[in-house]
């Protein structure tokens, strides 16, 4: 693993709102891209405000990488329709990873981010220490798409001998 900076956990929390692109709603799926890597999650039948908790784990080798996100509606006899994508920025977590943890409290925000241009955030983020990790919560405002927005958290993993 040449390069490996760390591993970062996204769990993929729920979608709000999301296009109709079926008659009774969709059945989307989420598929999250760092580099060459790519991740899925599981499909929701007919639903357009699903619920995933789902985890997914990436390899980071590149802290100036976006996270590339795309929401499908996944379809049995034709292609699966676009529902939207967003980017992550994740140089706010790679900021804040060899910061010394034994100086944080429990639930400290160390970063905050907010809504922009040059993000896809819904809402203020906060990179916190959280549990012995520094994680992310956000709200992503989907682009290409009419309506739709992915609940999202980020968590950082640190691996020993990492660079």
């Amino acid at each position: 693993m040449d390069g490996l900076l760390g591993l970062l956990k996204v769990r993929v929390v729920r979608g709000i709102n999301l296009a109709y692109r079926d008659a009774r709603g969709s059945d989307p799926y989420v598929v999250l891209r760092l580099g060459k890597k790519k991740l899925k999650t599981s499909v929701k039948k007919r639903s357009v405000n699903p619920i995933w908790h789902e985890e997914l784990t990436l390899t980071v080798t590149n802290s100036s990488e976006p996270l590339k996100l795309e929401v499908f509606d996944k379809d049995t006899f034709s292609r699966d329709d676009p529902m939207g994508d967003a980017e992550i920025d994740v140089a706010p977590m790679m900021e804040v990873i060899n910061m010394n943890p034994e100086d944080i409290k429990n639930g400290a925000i160390i970063k905050s981010v907010r809504p922009s241009t040059r993000n896809c955030l819904a809402d203020e983020s906060h990179v916190c220490w959280r549990n012995g990790r520094f994680v992310q919560d956000m709200i992503l405002r989907l682009k290409n798409v009419e309506s739709g927005e992915i609940q999202l958290q980020l968590q950082w993993v640190n691996i020993p001998g990492a660079k």
